[in-house]
Formats: structure tokens, sequence, C-alpha cells
């Protein structure tokens, strides 16, 4: 399953993210501590993967059912009145979203003219990620409102895999 694969590769990405994170902290701890050098690339990098790691996770490793949530209403609730506020949830999630989405989309993109202090990368590059992780929320909303229109629970839907789908 295509679905199934691409979790996986977004999950192998995340874990690269994690060691190169790791590996600037070892890096970041041994140059301050060990030769009394502090440089400040290995700590933007471990800032910068930080940031990236847990809005790519967000986006593409994270499923629904995996979401920390407040659900002793929504648990004592009947299906019917469950279903009303997954789409009515889904539906103001769109709204702020694509409300917010233009002017990010500005923001993001007037970025491209400062760099980061140590490694020199643009803050557009930087913050791209946002916009990655705002269309992918979008998506997955689309997704969950469509489902639950369909009256159909989205924990049991393709696009949330089994616990034995995602580790094969």
């Amino acid at each position: 399953m295509i679905g199934a694969w691409l979790h996986r590769r977004a999950e192998n990405i995340a874990a690269l993210m994690l060691a190169i994170m790791f590996g600037a902290f070892i890096v970041q701890v041994a140059f301050r501590y060990l030769l009394n050098f502090p440089i400040g690339g290995a700590s933007e990098l471990t800032i910068i993967m930080w940031l990236w790691i847990v809005l790519w996770g967000a986006a593409f490793v994270l499923r629904e059912r995996d979401e920390i949530r407040f659900d002793i209403v929504y648990s004592a609730v009947p299906a019917k009145v469950r279903r009303v506020m997954t789409v009515l949830s889904a539906l103001a999630l769109l709204f702020l979203y694509g409300v917010s989405f233009p002017a990010t989309w500005d923001f993001v993109t007037f970025m491209k003219i400062q760099d980061t202090s140590y490694l020199d990368i643009r803050f557009d590059w930087l913050f791209s990620i946002y916009l990655i992780f705002a269309v992918a929320i979008l998506v997955r909303y689309v997704w969950i409102l469509i489902t639950a229109l369909r009256g159909q629970n989205t924990s049991e839907n393709p696009a949330h895999l089994s616990d034995t789908d995602t580790h094969s």
C-alpha cells in the first residue's frame, strides 16, 4: 500500500532529522565543554532540526488517533453528536488555516531578506516547513470532513494506518 510506504518514509526522514539534531547537540557540548570553544552553528542546527522535526512529524508522521486531546465530552456523547462535533471542528480548522495561509505565505516569502546567524540559511527556506505543515493539515482536515460527512468513522478510513501497517 502506497500510503503505508509514504508514512514509513516520513518516519525515516523524521528519524534522520533527529539523528542530525543529536549529532549537532553532541558536537556543541564537546566543543563548549571539552575544547572550551563554543560554536554557534551546532546550536543553530539543533534548533532548526527541532523546529523541522516537530512540524514534519505533526504533518506527516502523527496519526489522527495519536493526537492529544481532551475527549471526555466527545466520548460521552452518541455517535451522531460526535459526527457533528467532528464536522464543526474540521470546518473551524479549515477556516482558520485557510484564512491565515495567505498571510503566512507572505511572511515566509518576505523572510528571504534575512539569513540565520551562523549557517547563513535564508529564513524563507527555514520557515518553509510551516507552509508544508499548513498544507498537510488542510488536506488532512478536508479528508476528515469528507469522511465525517459520509458518516464514516475517521479512525476506520485508509488514511489512518493501523500499528501493524506502519511497522511492516
